[in-house]
């Protein structure tokens, strides 16, 4: 009896990019799978040797139109870190708000335009609007609201142009928040409305045994800075990061692979954020996780659609929070003196990690730069999830099959140009 099977996605929607799905399975059992992402590399390291280390900000923010910050803030940071600056307390702050605010921005669109089509069986949000409009609507002025922060602190919505080594071109008055503040505590309020509806919906029981990987900052919830930790003992200073991880290239792919050396794959994102931090998330956050239905403890990658409105509710209290106590800085940046040097930084951009480093000279060119995306990170783990996915669903018929493997997919918000330094699913069968 011949039992081959061949499924194919030419274009995989509802994620950032593009990229194939390779799943080869003989005597039903899954052989091998690849993730192919075949996206042209962008090189984005390359041509930023020979730059002055002023123009990084602005061409890191260009690898990504969804998560701007997250490059910014890790290369500014870097940078300070190589020319030995500390910014002050209101200017880190800042750097968070702006940091919520894409948190924010990004969450809401994967929550409600990319993933929630899934659960609830429509092509896309659009299809999904005619029959949940007030959802959709709701959502949109949520993402609304972490652009407006974006905008205020970053001079636009994409790719902003006010961040800075050393701070900021410029820094607002405590009075310019008055009316962000206001449309904050309508999003925290609709937030806490998301967490409740992402867990009523359907989710399968597919749970598996991760290595979680985060940053660890003292009584903080993972955001902008701190150490790198793990649950299974990884506890690191971020210059120790290239001494544990590696990045590899798999003939496959366009984008490398990166492991722990000691152990292999790892998972980064908002499941393991959740999973080594709840008890730093706002109260508010907490106790939505608990309502709920979670505990201190996720380890179902179909529920990641829960933890990511738990944290647009965090980002949310969180903005608040910093806007209440914000102090005009007493000057908006420091001043800079470049060395030859070496700099570290990773932040938690919303799908995880991220992970700069820089090699400057006396001028303050850049000699050397290493960028390690989430995408990256999360590769191996997706492949391996997919494995054990698929071994449970070999008799599903071959469209049902192959819209789960995307959902499954879309379990990571994976964003392929941010990896390529989604989906056209074939599957083999031997027998």
């Amino acid at each position: 009896m011949n039992t081959t099977r061949t499924i194919r996605v030419d274009n995989l929607t509802r994620v950032e990019g593009e990229g194939a799905l390779y799943v080869k399975i003989k005597d039903d059992l899954v052989e091998n799978v690849q993730l192919k992402i075949y996206e042209p590399p962008r090189f984005f390291e390359a041509f930023l040797r020979g730059r002055h280390y002023e123009e990084v900000p602005d061409i890191t923010a260009r690898i990504c139109g969804i998560c701007p910050i997250a490059y910014q803030v890790t290369a500014v940071q870097a940078m300070e870190d190589a020319f030995g600056l500390k910014v002050d307390d209101q200017i880190r702050a800042l750097r968070k708000l702006i940091y919520c605010g894409e948190w924010i921005e990004s969450h809401v669109l994967h929550v409600f335009m990319l993933h929630a089509p899934d659960f609830l069986g429509y092509a896309d949000a659009i299809e999904m609007a005619k029959d949940h409009p007030e959802i959709v609507q709701r959502s949109l002025q949520m993402k609304k609201v972490g652009n407006q922060i974006v905008t205020l602190l970053g001079g636009r919505e994409i790719h902003p142009i006010n961040l800075r080594v050393g701070g900021f071109y410029k820094v607002p008055e405590k009075k310019d928040f008055a009316q962000l503040a206001e449309r904050l505590k309508w999003a925290r309020e609709a937030a806490l409305e998301s967490v409740g509806w992402a867990a009523s919906l359907p989710f399968p029981n597919f749970e598996q045994s991760y290595e979680f990987v985060a940053l660890d900052y003292p009584g903080e919830y993972p955001l902008n800075e701190g150490r790198v930790v793990s649950n299974k003992g990884l506890n690191i200073g971020v210059h120790e990061y290239d001494d544990h991880f590696i990045e590899e290239q798999v003939p496959y792919s366009n984008a490398l692979h990166a492991r722990l050396k000691e152990r292999g794959s790892y998972f980064v994102g908002p499941l393991a954020r959740y999973n080594l931090a709840f008890e730093r998330l706002s109260p508010i956050a907490k106790e939505a996780a608990r309502a709920a239905g979670l505990g201190a403890t996720c380890l179902n990658p179909f529920q990641s659609i829960i933890v990511r409105a738990v944290e647009i509710l965090h980002a949310c209290d969180e903005a608040l929070r910093l806007i209440d106590e914000y102090e005009v800085p007493n000057q908006p940046s420091l001043k800079v003196e470049p060395r030859p040097s070496i700099g570290h930084s990773a932040s938690e951009a919303p799908r995880g990690i991220l992970y700069h480093r820089y090699e400057l000279d006396e001028q303050g060119l850049i000699l050397d730069a290493t960028i390690i995306p989430p995408t990256s990170q999360n590769q191996s783990i997706i492949e391996k999830d997919l494995k054990y996915f698929v071994e449970q669903h070999l008799n599903l018929p071959k469209e049902e099959l192959t819209w789960k493997c995307e959902q499954a997919i879309r379990n990571y918000d994976p964003c392929i140009s941010c990896a390529t330094h989604f989906l056209r699913l074939e599957i083999e069968r031997e027998s």
